[in-house]
């Protein structure tokens, strides 16, 4: 039997039956008995609304629980319910009922309705075309990447009963290329331990575990009353997760204890896991991945502090130029980042497999990309050839929630490669994109479509208008002598949404620029030095795409994308 995801992916064929009227308990509390037969009943969300908590109960013992914002006045979109069996849900409204009318006049009962299938045929202005996104419902961080026999590994925060956080639970897509990325069944699900937050997979190449030679290893936080690291296996290459008996692994007596990320550390022989714990990293030591020593802490002093740390990664990287490695640690912060809210923050090192060294002043902050909307940076496990490939969440948690779309919520960025290089006196890492990118060029064009690449060669200073026939557009601006690169995206379209969306981001060039490398995806442009030095992702909501470029002090050259 295909499960969910893959089952969604079909258009909408089947007649729908209106679901029957509830029993009502009291102000706040109902019961849906439900018909047999059926594959999903589609529940009518409205964003506004209060969010109500469903049990779904089957053969009298509860199966699953959810919370939903049910439709109280209109429709905003639906989402659907697998039912597999359930003859009853019990729902319990949230909010003073008294403002919302009689429990049995809402919407949802009205507008509840079975069905075979569901469509999630594309119906978004603003869904990219060469981002990944979710097929629908809510995404953010990234999780448990990796590379195994050709393909590509992309779990992912995930709501899917709604387009706003909520029941998080392991998304999952795969891509053999890094741009073309298929749905997959719904990974890992909340349980009695909590919600499943952030985490990682590794490639258990010698079956240290025990759960069989190569084995997928899943590790992650249950966010229940407090967090905890739990962790699960696949013996199917990911595609299906069975949890571990012994959960919850590892706790502490801290309220922000989550996100964790593993390797293998050669020289010890030991696997590695990085945890954000409040404002610091903790690392801890294994050999089986299931009993784990306290190594050191980092944190306590160094970087940026405005927010809590997230989403920790620990990894080495070649120097250019020089024959050296040094080891990055990756700190995701919010609030705090340089232009509001969420930020990914690094730090440049030496880890020998007890404890991460930082070798620049406790005061230097480092953003591995300066635009608003980077955020949950991690990378592959297993990657082929020795690379470091990072894909991070493409949204600001100050307004991701608010995004003018309903279907569907956040994409991620594309995929990066990374590397160090030396500026003066400091050590920075470079972001350049994946090779596999350029597999998206088609042939060039006088004009800028909605998905496309433009390359820009500049001599010394240089201003880009990107613009549409309404009169919105994006300047960005480089100063040679300030070795700043600017973007602002204040008239870029809608950007009313939030106060916090209008702004101008600037970033340091480390040295001249020569090339900029230019990625237009319907709601976002990412900016790149074609060396590697500077970074920029940035979201935009134009009402219509630009197709005008204006370029003073360089040269455009524009490459359509094929579709």
């Amino acid at each position: 039997m295909r499960n969910l995801l893959l089952t969604l992916l079909a258009v909408m064929t089947a007649t729908m039956a209106q679901a029957q009227r509830p029993d009502i308990l009291g102000d706040s509390h109902a019961m849906l008995k439900l018909q047999q037969g059926q594959h999903y009943l589609l529940l009518p969300v409205e964003e506004k609304a209060d969010m109500a908590h469903v049990r779904v109960i089957k053969d009298n013992n509860v199966v699953q629980t959810l919370n939903a914002r049910l439709a109280v006045d209109k429709v905003d979109y639906y989402m659907p319910l697998e039912l597999n069996g359930s003859h009853l849900l019990d729902i319990l409204f949230r909010g003073d009922r008294r403002t919302k009318g009689a429990l049995s006049e809402l919407a949802c009962w009205r507008e509840m309705k079975y069905s075979q299938t569901f469509d999630t045929t594309n119906r978004e202005h603003f869904r990219p075309i060469y981002h990944h996104t979710p097929a629908y419902g809510w995404m953010n961080d990234p999780n448990g990447m990796f590379y195994k026999d050709g393909v590509w590994h992309l779990y992912y925060q995930y709501n899917p009963y709604g387009s706003q956080w909520e029941n998080m639970t392991w998304g999952h897509s795969t891509s053999r290329d890094l741009i073309h990325w298929e749905a997959q069944p719904i990974a890992i699900a909340p349980d009695g331990l909590g919600s499943i937050f952030s985490g990682s997979c590794v490639v258990d190449k010698d079956n240290t575990a025990g759960f069989g030679k190569n084995a997928i290893i899943a590790y992650y936080t249950s966010a229940g009353d407090h967090q905890t690291q739990s962790m699960a296996y696949s013996t199917d290459n990911g595609r299906t997760f069975k949890k571990y008996s012994g959960n919850p692994v590892l706790t502490a007596a801290v309220p922000d204890f989550r996100d964790p990320h593993l390797f293998w550390h050669e020289q010890t022989h030991r696997w590695i896991m990085i945890l954000a714990v409040g404002q610091e990293m903790q690392i801890f030591s294994s050999a089986n991945l299931k009993q784990w020593t306290m190594e050191s802490r980092f944190g306590a002093e160094y970087g940026c502090h405005g927010g809590v740390w997230e989403c920790p990664d620990l990894f080495r990287l070649p120097v250019r130029g020089t024959g050296q490695q040094k080891w990055v640690l990756v700190c995701n912060i919010n609030p705090g980042g340089i232009f509001g809210g969420s930020a990914t923050q690094y730090f440049v090192g030496d880890f020998d497999g007890h404890k991460f060294t930082c070798e620049s002043r406790p005061e230097v902050t480092k953003w591995l990309d300066y635009g608003k909307d980077h955020y949950a940076t991690v990378t592959f496990d297993n990657a082929p050839d020795g690379r470091r490939v990072a894909i991070a969440w493409m949204s600001n948690w100050q307004y991701a929630n608010e995004w003018p779309v309903k279907q569907f919520r956040s994409a991620n960025s594309i995929a990066r490669e990374l590397d160090l290089f030396v500026d003066g006196t400091e050590t920075y890492c470079g972001v350049t994109p994946s090779e596999e990118i350029l597999s998206l060029r088609d042939k060039s064009v006088k004009q800028p479509t909605e998905a496309c690449e433009i390359v820009v060669n500049v001599k010394g200073s240089a201003d880009i208008t990107l613009q549409n026939a309404k009169g919105e557009e994006v300047v960005m601006h480089y100063d040679a002598r300030k070795q700043e690169f600017t973007m602002d995206r204040t008239k870029s379209g809608n950007t009313a949404f939030s106060e916090a969306f209008p702004c101008t981001t600037v970033a340091p060039t480390h040295g001249q620029l020569k090339q900029l490398r230019l990625f237009i995806d319907r709601c976002s442009i990412e900016v790149f030095d074609a060396d590697g030095r500077m970074a920029m992702t940035n979201l935009v909501f134009p009402s219509e795409p630009y197709n005008t470029i204006k370029v003073k002090g360089g040269k455009a050259v524009i490459y359509d994308f094929k579709k």
